[in-house]
């Protein structure tokens, strides 16, 4: 149980767009963002997959130095970072005023520069461009963001499946609890590639692969949107995932109260989304399912629904909301989040 800490702050790029409101417009529509498809050529053919990606950089892309020669991966967290810290946070770090940490998880990192690099190696490792080599490793975004923001209080990126960003939360929180930051950022944020792609269609033919990224804003001064429990994760090593995602339905205690808005994890694939589904076959009140619209963005995935949660208790309609996160292949975790009233 997390006390006295509140979501402050939203920030999200998604295939919808840049910005949360373009992403809550998309969700109140419903239906299918339109894909594109990605092209592995071959020598004789090319291997097609459908994607959805993230619509061409627009005004809200931060302008910094160090993003020019970047991944979209680290575009997309410092767009989405900049928007749930606000202008006004900005200026209280530059006057040394206040303390941001940042959190950043994901599942598949900086793959676009990867391939790029290793493919130069691959080729003529003489004339491979050590220049890429630093924006390969997973922790590239969130140095990118600490140096965009001028802070020097703790970094971490955490490795991961979806359901990650609530633990990302929750480390954010311990920070705050023990001191060492006034605020902190939590972001989670991917990228197209046809390696993570084609390997997500594995699964299923079904998968419609996503990018984008997702970030809160998280502080002890009070506002709208508290957090008011986080129970601990149900590693799958331990528990079947049936198991696991009864367990984080049981841990997080909440009734079907008609006022109480559920935040799933489903992707429209009946044999994955089956233990979640199980779990929650109890509640009949209002229900979202972002990744229906928005995609399979892997560890992007929670960040949205977290910022959807958040969107929905500002707007009023909602008291309480319920995030359900049963990741793809490490643990299942949830969170309850109140409007203070």
């Amino acid at each position: 149980m997390r006390k006295n800490l509140a979501i402050t702050g939203t920030g999200a790029v998604t295939p919808a767009g840049w910005g949360v409101d373009a992403m809550m417009a998309a969700l109140a529509a419903g239906g299918t963002i339109p894909h594109s498809l990605l092209e592995r050529p071959l020598e004789a053919s090319a291997v097609v997959t459908p994607v959805l990606r993230v619509p061409a950089e627009g005004s809200t892309t931060p302008k910094f130095a160090r993003l020019r020669r970047s991944s979209p991966i680290s575009k997309f967290a410092a767009a989405a970072a900049m928007e749930a810290l606000g202008a006004s946070r900005l200026a209280e770090i530059a006057a040394g005023r206040l303390r941001v940490g940042v959190v950043f998880t994901l599942t598949n990192g900086c793959v676009n520069y990867s391939k790029r690099f290793f493919g130069e190696v691959l080729a003529d490792p003489a004339l491979a461009s050590p220049i890429l080599f630093p924006e390969t490793v997973f922790n590239a975004p969130a140095s990118h963001l600490s140096a965009m923001i001028g802070s020097t209080s703790p970094n971490d990126s955490l490795i991961g499946d979806g359901s990650g960003f609530l633990t990302g939360i929750d480390l954010a929180a311990e920070w705050l609890e023990r001191g060492d930051v006034d605020g902190c950022l939590v972001v989670a944020a991917e990228e197209i590639d046809w390696l993570s792609s084609e390997a997500l269609r594995h699964y299923s033919r079904d998968f419609l692969p996503a990018e984008g990224a997702g970030a809160i804003y998280l502080d002890s001064a009070g506002g709208p949107v508290l957090l008011h429990h986080l129970p601990d994760p149900l590693p799958y090593n331990s528990h079947a995932r049936q198991s696991a995602a009864g367990g984080i339905r049981q841990a997080l205690d909440v009734t079907d109260d008609g006022h109480t808005l559920l935040i799933d994890s489903q992707s429209g694939i009946r044999r994955f989304d089956f233990p979640e589904s199980a779990a929650w076959s109890d509640w009949s009140g209002p229900r979202w399912s972002p990744k229906l619209v928005l995609g399979e963005s892997m560890g992007a995935a929670t960040a949205f629904q977290v910022v959807a949660a958040v969107q929905a208790l500002n707007s009023g309609r909602f008291h309480r909301a319920v995030v359900s996160s049963a990741g793809a292949n490490q643990q299942a975790a949830g969170m309850v989040l109140e409007r203070h009233r």
